[in-house]
């Protein structure tokens, strides 16, 4: 069928005029626009201070629906081949992650680790095509039983690989025939996990590790997480736990944990920031993690430093982190290891050493970094917090921050207090409102997961039958997240559920208000791919990113092949949006496979909801 945007271009033009003018000449009118109305706007200042809300509306919704409408006719225009389905990729792409080529990285003299760090370039439209599931891939195990068995043939490790993994990795794992069977009471770090995390408590001062969040720590950073059994215990703790390692082509350990329906992402300490603002975490845990931390100058350690909040820890168990000679030796300062005097600069503070368990307190005290004498670790300039995957900085970030608030004088609830709000610039109105809005939204999503809404069902937003299991989503990514709404529901629903909380990085930067409400989230540009495996996420959701795209530099078509190859079979897509550009997404959904239908909300807005569901396609 013929768009209506080139209908109305043939009234006005005739016949179809060649592809490279016709758009040139959309280009130029949407330049025109651009400047007509910006000297429109000026000259109106300048007559009078008073503001002109209805030019600026109108304005603004034709700067939008420009923008739709050139996405429209770039997709046109493109050629019909374009409008067909897309073919699956080949096998060899079936654990494909975007950005991680180590083999290229080594071609072009990429060493010393700086092999595995991320690297992206834009995808060439030739190698468009869905990232297939394994031939053995089943649908994994709903929670919690999800946790503890996985099916082998989901991930990328191999019988060998488990047999040669060593004895403390067998007591974990058992494989049966076709599954991996996950032992809660032990796990990789000695006697097991329970007994680990107990001990770790206890060096604090607490009588168990069910009193971890009340001494303030919420939020754990666990840097190579194994196989995520010390991050499934905290989360049984309730305390968020988002494993982090760097890229691996087989037995990764994040795609293990992610499997596992454990919060994980590719990351690593080699040369780049971290996606993660400054004093993000309450704790930064390391077992065996293989880092050399008192490396290039204690660089590593600066940027754990920068993560962690104020009062916060830094646990590192590592048999080579004893200190030279006995015990007793930490009293002579001469004796005292690279890795303790790196530590003693950035004013840390040892505040117990076990076996080969050793726990470090951040300062909380934010002066303690100018006055410290043998601090030669320099403050970093004021405002600096760009942490989208830049250099490593030798100096110390988040002194002068507003959010420079020990973890120990925290609200413990996610709602957070009107003083926090306040650093934040957020209002308590505006933070309820928001709030009680993602819960209505929550209930009107829950209702629509459900194949009925693909047949001839008049399913709308809050019916209640038939409703999904309450466990048949486990790994959620909110793709913007703005405050973090639907996760604060997600919490007050009791759904068994974590979210990765992402905030597009030229998108307002609401991360640090998430993460200080005790969350998981991450900054992170959607022109490129997310650093996960595919199919490691059950449901996608996203309010109002298709539109702010429209001014991006990318495409709609990448982001939904992004989207199809971090989404499991039968995963789900919830997507809020504008009227014009959800209809230009169900048509992208349809080009990949997707059964997809548009819900009109019925509250008199051009707000639409678009819900997918992926299909189980091997061939």
């Amino acid at each position: 069928m013929r768009s209506p945007l080139l209908n109305k271009l043939s009234v006005i033009f005739g016949p179809r005029p060649p592809v490279s003018w016709l758009l040139l000449c959309f280009v130029s009118v949407l330049a025109l626009i651009a400047v007509f109305g910006s000297s429109s706007s000026n000259s109106l200042d300048s007559v009078t201070s008073t503001p002109v809300p209805e030019i600026f509306t109108n304005y603004r919704r034709l700067k939008e629906q420009a923008a739709v409408d050139y996405f429209e006719l770039r997709t046109i225009l493109s050629g019909s081949s374009r409008q067909r389905e897309l073919g699956l990729c080949g096998k060899e792409r079936e654990n494909y992650v975007p950005c991680y080529n180590v083999t290229a990285n080594l071609i072009s003299g990429f060493k010393d680790g700086e092999e595995f760090d991320r690297r992206c370039e834009v995808p060439r439209q030739g190698s468009w095509c869905l990232v297939r599931p394994p031939k053995d891939y089943k649908i994994p195990l709903r929670w919690p039983a999800g946790r503890d068995v996985i099916w082998s043939g989901n991930i990328k490790i191999t019988k060998d690989q488990f047999l040669s993994s060593g004895g403390v990795t067998k007591r974990i794992m058992l494989l049966e025939e076709n599954q991996i069977a996950f032992h809660p009471e032990d796990g990789l770090i000695f006697d097991g996990v329970k007994d680990y995390s107990r001990q770790i408590a206890e060096m604090l001062g607490l009588g168990s590790d069910s009193e971890l969040f009340q001494a303030g720590v919420r939020t754990v950073l666990d840097i190579g997480c194994g196989f995520g059994s010390f991050g499934a215990h905290l989360v049984s703790l309730k305390l968020m736990t988002l494993c982090i390692a760097a890229y691996e082509a087989t037995g990764s350990q994040v795609q293990l944990a992610l499997e596992r329906g454990l919060p994980a992402m590719i990351g690593n300490f080699i040369s780049r920031q971290l996606p993660y603002p400054s004093l993000s975490f309450d704790t930064v845990h390391c077992a065996q993690c293989g880092i050399v931390w008192d490396k290039k100058e204690g660089i590593f350690l600066i940027e754990i430093d920068r993560l962690l909040k104020p009062g916060g820890y830094f646990v590192l168990t590592s048999p080579t982190s004893k200190p030279q000679g006995s015990s007793t030796s930490m009293k002579k300062r001469n004796m005292l290891t690279p890795l303790e005097q790196y530590t003693e600069k950035i004013c840390w503070s040892l505040i117990a050493q076990q076996d080969d368990t050793f726990i470090w307190q951040k300062t909380a005290d934010a002066h303690c970094y100018s006055s410290n004498k043998k601090n030669d670790v320099p403050l970093c300039k004021e405002g600096y917090d760009a942490p989208y995957y830049q250099a490593l900085v030798p100096c110390i970030t988040g002194t002068s921050s507003k959010r420079w608030i020990p973890i120990q004088n925290r609200s413990s609830s996610s709602d957070l207090s009107s003083a926090e709000l306040e650093v934040h610039g957020v209002s308590p109105e505006d933070f309820f409102e928001d709030l009680q809005v993602w819960k209505l939204a929550l209930k009107n999503y829950w209702s629509l997961l459900t194949p009925l809404i693909f047949s001839d069902h008049p399913k709308r937003p809050g019916d209640e039958d038939p409703l999904p299991p309450f466990n048949m989503v486990r790994n959620v990514m909110d793709m913007n997240a703005h405050y973090g709404g639907l996760n604060a529901a997600f919490m007050e629903e009791r759904k068994s559920v974590w979210v990765m909380n992402v905030v597009p990085v030229r998108a307002h930067n609401t991360l640090p208000l998430i993460l200080d409400r005790g969350f998981l989230g991450a900054l992170h540009d959607w022109c490129e791919p997310f650093p996960t495996y595919p199919r490691t996420y059950d449901l996608l959701h996203a309010n109002g990113l298709l539109s702010h795209l429209t001014s991006e530099r990318c495409g709609l078509m990448e982001l939904f092949i992004e989207m199809d190859r971090i989404l499991r079979p039968e995963g789900w897509v919830v997507l809020s949006d504008k009227l014009g550009v959800i209809e230009l997404a169900r048509a992208h959904a349809t080009q990949i496979r997707w059964d997809a239908r548009v819900i009109d909300l019925q509250n008199g807005s051009d707000e639409r909801l678009l819900v997918c569901q992926k299909p189980f396609v091997k061939k």
